[in-house]
């Protein structure tokens, strides 16, 4: 049950595994799906949101992502996509907490780009971030690319408003 269990966050209910498109993509779809459909539940919580998103993402993103790779046997599996929900989370969380408002289309596609970005080139030092032990690895390295996106996003919105 316990694999199946980590198998079943690790992949986001499968998706890492059947669907067509990058697993990193798919999950990063995902992380920005879920986090729209939370900041429409409760529009006048954005901060709420955001909080409560990262407390239960993040440990459960850490711990299901390194059971699931050690169960496979492989150091980040590309099925295993959580880490790209709780990134992308985070990006949104970030313009969400600054804006102190749910993020609208035009923050949630800038969001997202920007989060696939980093995601994919991982500059300096967000690649290094990989080397960190079991799910810590395959996590934070997603956290350091969303800080970055949402950092990124909110500098370009800043300059749009000018």
């Amino acid at each position: 049950m316990k694999a199946d269990l980590t198998r079943a966050l690790a992949t986001v209910g499968g998706l890492g595994d059947h669907l067509p498109a990058p697993g990193t993509t798919v999950g990063s779809l995902a992380g920005a799906v879920l986090y729209w459909v939370a900041s429409l539940a409760w529009p006048g919580a954005p901060t709420a949101v955001a909080l409560a998103g990262l407390v239960v993402l993040l440990p459960l993103s850490v711990w299901a992502c390194g059971e699931e790779a050690r169960r496979r046997g492989v150091v980040d599996p590309h099925p295993v996509v959580m880490d790209e929900v709780v990134g992308q989370w985070l990006a949104l969380a970030l313009v969400a907490l600054v804006q102190r408002r749910p993020p609208g289309f035009r923050e949630l596609i800038a969001a997202f780009l920007l989060f696939r970005l980093f995601d994919v080139v991982k500059p300096w030092p967000i690649r290094r971030l990989e080397r960190l032990p079991g799910g810590w690895g395959i996590v934070v390295d997603d956290l350091a690319a969303g800080a970055a996106a949402g950092a990124l996003a909110l500098a370009l919105f800043a300059l749009q408003a000018r």
